[in-house]
């Protein structure tokens, strides 16, 4: 007979493994991960060939950049709307909705792309549409989570979702980049129309997710209600900051056209695109490490810090190989920091207030990026591709650590008391 493995393995099997117990043991959780893996990988197919096409139509990384501007437009205005209706409606119901509308934008993009002349207002004109559905979506998609899994289960829950989100971020540019040499853009993107028909049909067979029992109709004062919760918790501020901080200034996926141009083409943007999710992928993919970390506070710091670093060695990489490694390095530096802002929101707020708090990290970590897209085009439009990485990734580190100055309650935050506080 086998004796039994000794307690020390086990433990350092599981702390460099990824923990599948929701998988397991929630169905509607199964259905949920599956069809948020097939659409996003989609997605991803698409957040590579708009701005390829709006480069190849313009010739302008200020244009492209200018796509960031328009979905941080959109996150804006209806951001807010979406977390309440999240608290006040049924979440399923509302995520269902907006991904058919999603498909829809999709579906024009890839009329549009058979047009002798693609028209350019129209990709901005459905960018737009897919901003503000996007901030419709997010937050009631958010706020299903801790209703799908046990309480103790929201860490390896939140890895996972991240996980499927960075294999969708791996497979679907590095397949964008072949597509669009190999078949064109029209059938790159009824592609993503094809995934999205997986994702509704996934959806369609999970359970409702009711609003809370005290759910109120949507309103300015509900509204108003969140963003004072918020407010009066200076570690959830710290971590809303800290990311927007990193995103705005380190965030060079608008130049990957530009630099794609003068490395090979389309199949190298796809592998610019897909960098930073491999090494996200590495890092969820061992994460069972993280719930051994219980000071989320100080490791979004370190994690975004570390993002920031690895845009300067991205800015400062001599070819193409050392390039992708540090922007798989940066992947994994914002994976982490997403594990410990996502355990950080779902842990400590009440489920009523839920969505419109989901709707105040959807503009953390959306704005961030969409605004830095947009920054990186200006700055590299009045200087150099160059010169715009590398004074982002500097920013980003100065950033974080003003903010792990100036925020004590957010540097100091630990799981362990926060849990004990809630028992007494």
């Amino acid at each position: 007979m086998l004796e039994p493995e000794p307690e020390e393995r086990r433990e350092w099997w599981h702390f460099a493994t990824v923990d599948i117990t929701p998988l397991r043991r929630h169905r509607d959780f199964r259905l949920l991960f599956v069809g948020r893996l097939v659409s996003f990988f989609g997605s991803m197919i698409t957040f590579v060939a708009v701005p390829y096409q709006v480069y190849q139509l313009s010739h302008s990384t200020l244009l492209v950049g200018l796509l960031g501007l328009v979905e941080a437009a959109a996150l804006l205005v209806f951001a807010m709307l979406g977390g309440a209706l999240a608290d006040a409606a049924d979440r399923r119901t509302m995520v269902l909705l907006s991904e058919a509308g999603l498909m829809v934008g999709s579906l024009v993009m890839a009329g549009n792309s058979l047009l002798e002349k693609p028209m350019l207002w129209l990709i901005f004109a459905v960018t737009l549409l897919w901003g503000s559905l996007d901030a419709m979506q997010r937050p009631s998609l958010d706020a299903m989570l801790p209703r799908l899994v046990d309480r103790d289960e929201l860490t390896a829950a939140g890895a996972l979702r991240m996980l499927s989100g960075t294999v969708g971020m791996i497979a679907g540019p590095a397949l964008a980049g072949v597509l669009i040499a190999v078949v064109g853009l029209p059938i790159t993107y009824l592609v993503d129309v094809t995934t999205f028909v997986v994702g509704l049909g996934c959806l369609a067979a999970m359970r409702a997710t009711p609003p809370p029992v005290d759910a109120e109709r949507p309103s300015l004062r509900r509204v108003a209600e969140g963003i004072r919760y918020a407010r009066s918790r200076p570690e959830l501020i710290g971590t809303y900051v800290v990311d927007i901080i990193a995103m705005l200034f380190g965030m060079p996926l608008a130049l990957f056209p530009a630099i794609a141009q003068g490395l090979g083409g389309p199949r190298v943007l796809g592998l610019l695109y897909a960098a930073p999710a491999l090494g996200s992928f590495l890092l969820f993919s061992t994460s069972g490490w993280t719930r051994h970390v219980h000071r989320h506070g100080m490791g979004v710091i370190v994690a975004a810090s570390l993002w920031g670093a690895a845009i300067i060695g991205f800015g400062l990489a001599p070819s193409l190989g050392l390039a992708l490694f540090f922007l798989a390095l940066a992947g994994a530096a914002d994976a982490l920091s997403g594990v410990f802002r996502s355990v950080m929101w779902n842990l400590t707020i009440p489920d009523s207030l839920r969505g419109r708090l989901a709707s105040i990290e959807l503009l953390s970590y959306s704005i961030g990026p969409t605004l830095g897209n947009f920054e990186a085009g200006v700055v590299a439009s009045l200087f150099s591709v160059r010169t715009s990485i590398l004074s982002g990734g500097i920013l980003t580190v100065a950033g974080c650590v003003l903010c792990a100055i100036a925020l004590p309650a957010f540097r100091k935050y630990d799981e362990r008391r926060w849990r004990a506080q809630q028992t007494v």
